[in-house]
């Protein structure tokens, strides 16, 4: 009797033991250390079930000869492979938990530093909109009070290009102001600010876009909102600088708790394989994707355009 308690509890602590050493492939990334490891647990699992039917089997007499210390000792085996088990998981559990911290301090620095950011570049937008503006105004009103009249011809033409300059200054201050700090994301959204981008950079440009949104006027957070229409807005300039694309399509969609965007370029397209340090401004947008625990995924080989996919949960 007391060799198939002996085995039962053997089995028992063999079979959990085993179990949690399974669940926990995954999470060591397939290390082949611990696979190694699991299959020898599950093999001296299946040893002890093999044992306990071979026991049920024999006859009384014989069950008598079976030595009974050396079955407490494999109870007292696998119930140090089921305790070290055990707290192997709850090693894994705390890992698993710092590691989520470090992603939230990760994401709170960062969401930080793009407050900062966004706060000097207001700054910066505000100074040049309130500075510089209204003296370009000043001088614009004092040129329009001129007697253009007494003036000889070529002088008529310096005064006809000097206006037209001042008032090239004026909207270059309003552009570079609106794209600093464009008011339209923090007053309407994240559709509208890209809608107001596009209309802005698109004139004069040879390029069909297609931007298909869903989100209409819903709000998320300042930094999602931030660097997504961040991100856009680089992607937009890079593909009118290098790509010489005909065509480029923006779809804005909310789903299931989630933000995706795709965007697709008919443009040269490069090779993503052999690009050094895979451009600096792509990192950048893939590191700030991240920093908001988005997915940044990106497709492009030569003479195939360029598609990127991000996936932000909201």
């Amino acid at each position: 009797m007391l060799i198939f308690i002996a085995l039962s509890l053997s089995v028992a602590l063999q079979l959990v033991a085993s179990i949690i050493a399974v669940s926990l492939i995954k999470r060591t990334r397939y290390n082949i250390a611990w696979i190694v490891l699991s299959i020898g647990f599950s093999i001296m699992a299946f040893q002890r079930i093999y044992d306990l039917i071979y026991i049920s089997q024999m006859s009384e007499e014989h069950i008598e000869d079976v030595p009974v210390m050396s079955n407490w000792i494999s109870v007292l085996v696998s119930l140090l492979i089921f305790v070290g088990t055990l707290y192997v998981k709850k090693l894994f559990n705390y890992m698993a938990k710092v590691e989520q911290l470090a992603k939230q301090n990760e994401s709170m620095v960062f969401s930080a530093i793009v407050k900062t950011e966004e706060n000097e570049r207001q700054m910066f937008a505000k100074e040049l909109h309130d500075g510089l503006g209204p003296i370009l105004s000043s001088v614009k009103m004092a040129f329009s009070a001129l007697n253009k009249d007494i003036a000889t011809e070529s002088n008529k033409q310096i005064l006809l290009k000097t206006n037209f300059a001042i008032d090239e200054a004026i909207i270059t201050i309003k552009e570079i102001s609106n794209k600093l700090s464009p008011h339209i994301l923090s007053n309407f959204g994240l559709e509208r600010a890209i809608k107001s981008f596009l209309d802005t950079v698109m004139i004069k440009q040879n390029v069909a876009v297609e931007f298909d949104s869903t989100i209409a006027g819903n709000r998320y957070d300042f930094t999602i909102e931030t660097v997504m229409y961040r991100v856009v807005c680089e992607l937009i300039t890079n593909t009118l600088r290098h790509s010489a694309a005909q065509h480029l399509s923006i779809h804005l969609h909310q789903s299931d708790g989630f933000l995706l965007l795709q965007y697709d370029d008919d443009g040269v397209g490069f090779d993503v394989n052999n690009m050094p340090h895979k451009g600096m401004g792509l990192s950048n947008m893939e590191s700030r994707v991240k920093s908001i625990n988005g997915d940044f995924s990106l497709e492009s080989s030569p003479k195939n355009g360029m598609k990127v996919c991000i996936k932000v949960k909201i």
